[in-house]
């Protein structure tokens, strides 16, 4: 009789310490309520509105100038290209009280698009700046680099920006024409008559990036 009493006793205190663990590592036996999982709060990042994406673009073509990835004339291209989506922007703006419809924003995107391809294929392309340890070269490197500066800084416009690399185009063109001729080399001549057109394109940069246009304002 007391053997079957101690037995009971041993297995009702087994029960008892199982049930106590399983009360202990149990959260909500505590009163506290378990908390679930709490959802994601992070938010889809908005799309950058159309003058963010222009100043963007601008950056990037300001840093291919300034590296060499980008020359003269595939800057003036890209530029020219950025000036005609600004004035299609600007127009848009005009016709519906200074705001653009949704249809106008997804167009412009899809320009902007585009161009940034085109900024990527002449920023990775074999075309390169190539200035040469010289004076002529330090010239050209200097005027490409206070271009870059001015695009950086938003002193230039797209357009303005466009008709400045045009120029440079221009003399680099002459330069290499004249090298050509020469066996590689320019002629004392050909160096003076050089430095006059790049002391007329300096001249130019500066009225540029001095005058009342900047980036985001509508020329008059």
């Amino acid at each position: 009789m007391s053997i079957r009493f101690s037995k009971g006793c041993v297995l009702s205190a087994a029960v008892l310490l199982l049930g106590t663990v399983a009360l202990a590592q149990d959260p909500s036996s505590s009163g506290t309520p378990v908390q679930s999982p709490s959802p994601s709060t992070s938010t889809p990042a908005k799309p950058p509105t159309v003058a963010q994406r222009k100043e963007n673009q601008q950056d990037r073509i300001a840093n291919g100038v300034k590296s060499g990835q980008l020359t003269a004339g595939e800057t003036a291209n890209l530029e020219s290209k950025e000036a005609a989506i600004n004035g299609e922007t600007r127009a848009d703006h005009a016709a519906n009280g200074g705001k653009l419809t949704q249809s106008e924003k997804q167009q412009i995107n899809k320009q902007q698009n585009q161009l940034s391809k085109q900024i990527y294929t002449d920023k990775h392309n074999a075309n390169t700046a190539h200035y040469g340890n010289n004076e002529v070269g330090q010239r050209r490197e200097n005027q490409q680099d206070r271009i870059a500066q001015g695009i950086k800084s938003g002193q230039l416009t797209a357009g303005e920006t466009a008709k400045l690399e045009n120029q440079q185009r221009g003399i680099n063109q002459q330069l290499k024409a004249d090298r050509t001729d020469n066996g590689g080399k320019l002629t004392p001549g050909e160096k003076k008559q050089i430095n006059k057109e790049q002391n007329a394109a300096s001249k130019n940069i500066y009225n540029k990036k001095h005058n009342a246009k900047t980036q985001g304002t509508t020329k008059k």
